[in-house]
Order: C-alpha cells, then structure tokens, then sequence
C-alpha cells in the first residue's frame, strides 16, 4: 500500500504546520522494558525499592467520560489494558541530541507512538495493537490536572498524536477509550533518552533483514540505520534507529515501519526470558534504574512493587501466546483512518478473544454460560426500557419495535416493561446494558428470557437501568436468533506471533548497498 503525498522521516505535527521531524522516534519499547525487567528481577525487586522515586505519575484519564470495566469471567478474572506511549518531547538535551528537529525544542510533545496491551483475563495470552501516528480520531474534552486548564473537544478529526499535548497522557487513555470502547486499566509513557539507556542496558535485541539496507535518501531523508542482511543485534542509538526507520522499509511507510517495531518487541521479550546473564544483580540494578528513570505511569503503577506485581503477570504468558497487531486502516489522504476491520479487532479485545485464535471458540461458549453472583429480581419487580436501535447507515429504523419486543418482556412476566418513544438508535446487534453489579443478575434475566447471548449483556454507564436495545439483526419477527459471530483476528491486521523467530524485514531495494 503506498502512501498518498509521503511525510519525510522527521515530519510533525505541532502546530498547524508539518515542520521536519528528522529523527522521529518509536519509543514503546522502553515503556515494555520497564515492566519486563522487574518481572525478571524475581524477589530480587526488593532491592530496588529505593528506584520509587525515579518513577514519574499523572492521572489516568482525563475526559469526562469513563468505560465500564468488564465483567469478571466465571473464575472472578478481569483483563488488563495498558496503554503505551512514545512522547516526541525534545525538552532536554538528551532528547534534542537524539530527536533533531531543533526547531520544535520545548514545543507541545505528541503522543508520537501508541499501543494497547490486553493481558487476558486468565493470563494465558497476550495482545498488542498499534496505533498508526497519523490516524484520524476524535479528540475529548480533556482537563489539565496539574492548573485545571480545559481543552475543548477537537472539532471534526485530528491526528491521533495531538492528544498527548491536550493536558497529559491521560488525554490519550481517553481518546482511546473513546474510540475503541476497550477499558484502560494503565498507561505508560517513554521518551527519546529513556529507550536508549534501557536499550544499552539490555545489552542487544537481534534484528532481521533480508538484504543490506541504508535507511538514506538523496534528499538526506532516512534514520541513517546501516546493516548488512541477515540478523545482527542491536542496542543504544541503533537500535533508536531500527525502531525509526521507515525510509527502506518496505513502501516506506508508518505501517512498515509498525512491523518493525513489534519485530523488535517480539525478540526483546525472548531475548529478556532467555539471557542468562541478567540474573546477574549488579545487570538487574543497572537495568531497573534505567527502567524506573524513563518512564511516567498512573498511580496505579508508581512503585517498583507494582510493576513488579504486574510484571508478575506477564511474564507468565509465554511467546507462542503473544499477538502483534497494527490497527486496520485506510488512507485519507496522507492521512489514515480505523476501518470495519478495526472494529472487528477492537471488539476482540473488548470480549477478551485472544487474537492468535486459540480460544476464540472457547472463549465464545464460556461468555455464553457465564452467570451474575447476582442474583435477580422476580420478573414483575425488574424494569426494562426497551429502545430501538434499529436504523443503519441505509436503513430507516424498523416501526414498532420497541413496542413489539416490551410486549414480548410483559407476556413473559417483566410487567414493569416499557418501550422507549423518545426515538431510534442505532446498533449493529442486539443488546442488555445494565449500569451497576447489583443490576447484572437483573440483566442477564431479561437477556435469557429472549435468548439473547450473554456477551450481549453489557455493563454501560449511559443508562440509569436495565436497558435493552432492539439491533439491526432484529428487525422484524419475535424471535431472536444471534448471529454466529466471526472472532478470527482480520487479515488486515497484520498479525505476528511472539515465537516467530524467522520474521525479517523486507527492504526496500532503493535503500540497499
């Protein structure tokens, strides 16, 4: 897919202008690393309880508007969804030395790289979904935390990365919760200097390429990376090229430059649970202060004990089980936008469908047992607002059917339902909201007495109670037959698993020596 009128290497996006951004950077990794790393520590973490201090904290979500939190699954589980953050800031000498663009020196950072971390519920998977920087999104409202500044929500789309300078990184955590309805537990953010003191001391991440590459062009464009085919292990400033190198990869554009990061992340994690050499004490203290200096995070993770107790957890999830993805897109002009496909990928992540596959029909069987330790309310006690949400991008909302489907409640004994006459909405399937835990049961009620499937009963803050909305796969009739939802990860997607060590970049032959 080649990309409509190129941005060079150091593009960005400050202000109403695009000024040179020749040293762009893909600064996630470092974020991971500082998880990671602590979970290798093992007990050791103890010893690196002085490390608090470094740890830098900001609030977590800044709009207005929160996302319910799953329901926990039959064994009490509930996923975790961090969200990473590379920030372009160049206010310091470290970060200008490494980042250029000498004019944007102290500018407004942006959220230059993003991705989602979901840790299943039971812990056994991991996934991973990237962001593309110049994605067209929806800014929230957003407030300042540190002096209670208000930032208006964006007017129309805007490029994804601006969130970060609307008051923090919260301002992202919100902006993506707003686009992809998944919950976010934490996030984590890294700058330029932070990814490559915790790069030199990894001590080297194998990187593939299948021919000599120079990631420079005749215009001067290009991160400079030199290798020669083959596999070669990486560290410091080379590896804050790979991670930025988009001229030779590939068409040259930010998806190539997306699978070489998750390349990257892939044999970073394999490389961290299999070198021996960092049981090595002095190694994990060198490791961890660098870890703990480079990154700010939310409160609930601003002490070593807490990255500890999460790097816990993620450490347990082997390879094999580990998804790399970038978010389906389209491009508008020189920008992108989420696709149908990214819904079908955010959905995933929402119902906690692990993305390599493996569980997926599980998964769906074991949501559609699920039961509320809620218990319900007799039938004639539990009152049910049914809405129409029939109406589609083509079609006129379907007459009568929140009427017909609330007779279809009170025939059944919810004599307390009523049909919502306020107006038509619009959803794709069937659904039960419900706003608090001691409505689930309640919920859950009304969703088997119409076989409605249990992952269609959903936890929502915008209703004030038992709420069930009509969807456009219920258009006529009185019985509901769900559809036979696909939970395959998309193609689009670009999926690669954690154990794939054959996975190398392919070059650009204008960039070859």
């Amino acid at each position: 897919m080649q990309e409509a009128a190129p941005a060079t290497e150091g593009e960005s996006g400050h202000g109403s202008r695009r000024a040179p951004r020749k040293h762009r950077v893909l600064r996630w990794s470092a974020a991971t690393l500082a998880v990671l790393i602590l979970g290798v520590a093992g007990t050791g973490y103890l010893y690196y309880r002085h490390l608090n201090s470094n740890i830098e904290q900001d609030d977590l979500n800044l709009g207005d508007n929160k996302v319910a939190g799953p329901t926990p699954n039959a064994a009490g589980q509930t996923p975790l969804n961090i969200l990473l953050i590379g920030s372009d800031a160049r206010d310091s000498k470290e970060n200008q030395e490494l980042g250029g663009a000498k004019e944007t020196f102290g500018a407004t950072p942006l959220a230059d790289v993003q991705m989602l971390l979901h840790l299943s519920a039971d812990r056994s998977n991991l996934s991973v979904v990237s962001m593309p920087r110049d994605t067209l999104v929806k800014i929230p409202k957003c407030t300042d935390p540190d002096d209670g500044k208000v930032y208006a929500a964006s007017e129309g789309r805007v490029m994804a990365n601006q969130s970060l300078g609307h008051g923090g990184p919260g301002c992202t955590v919100a902006t993506w919760q707003e686009l992809t309805g998944i919950h976010i537990d934490h996030f984590m953010m890294v700058d330029f200097s932070g990814l490559v003191s915790m790069a030199d001391a990894i001590g080297g991440v194998p990187v593939c390429v299948d021919a000599n590459i120079h990631s420079r062009d005749g215009q001067g464009h290009g991160s400079g990376l030199k290798l020669e085919k083959g596999t070669t292990s990486v560290k410091g400033e080379q590896a804050l090229q790979w991670l930025r190198t988009r001229y030779g990869f590939e068409d040259g554009s930010d998806l190539a430059r997306a699978k070489a990061q998750h390349m990257y992340m892939n044999s970073m994690v394999r490389e961290l649970r299999a070198n021996a050499t960092l049981s090595s004490p002095n190694k994990l203290r060198k490791l961890a202060e660098q870890a703990t200096s480079a990154i700010t995070v939310d409160s609930g993770l601003g002490t070593v004990k807490k990255l500890y107790d999460l790097s816990d957890e993620l450490r347990g999830v082997e390879p094999e089980r580990i998804t790399m993805t970038t978010m389906p897109n389209r491009y508008v002009g020189a920008r992108v936008e989420p696709t149908e496909d990214a819904e079908q990928l955010f959905r995933l992540v929402r119902e906690d469908i692990a993305l390599d596959g493996k569980d997926a029909k599980n998964a769906t069987a074991e949501k559609s047992e699920d039961s509320s330790a809620d218990r319900a309310a007799a039938k004639d006690e539990i009152g049910v607002l049914v809405q129409n949400g029939t109406r589609t991008d083509t079609l006129a909302a379907a007459g009568g059917r929140a009427s017909t489907v609330a007779g279809l409640l009170v025939e059944k004994g919810y004599t307390k339902a009523v049909s919502d006459r306020s107006g038509s909405l619009s959803e794709a399937k069937t659904l039960v909201r419900y706003p608090s835990a001691e409505l689930e049961g309640d919920a859950q009620a009304v969703a088997k007495s119409l076989s409605i499937p249990m992952s269609s009963v959903k936890k929502s803050t915008e209703v004030s109670g038992v709420t069930l909305v009509v969807g456009a796969d219920w258009r006529e009739g009185t019985a509901y037959k769900a559809a036979k939802e696909d939970n395959t990860t998309p193609k689009t997607a670009e999926a690669l698993n954690g154990a794939d060590e054959s996975a190398c970049m392919h070059v650009n032959p204008g960039f070859t020596w």
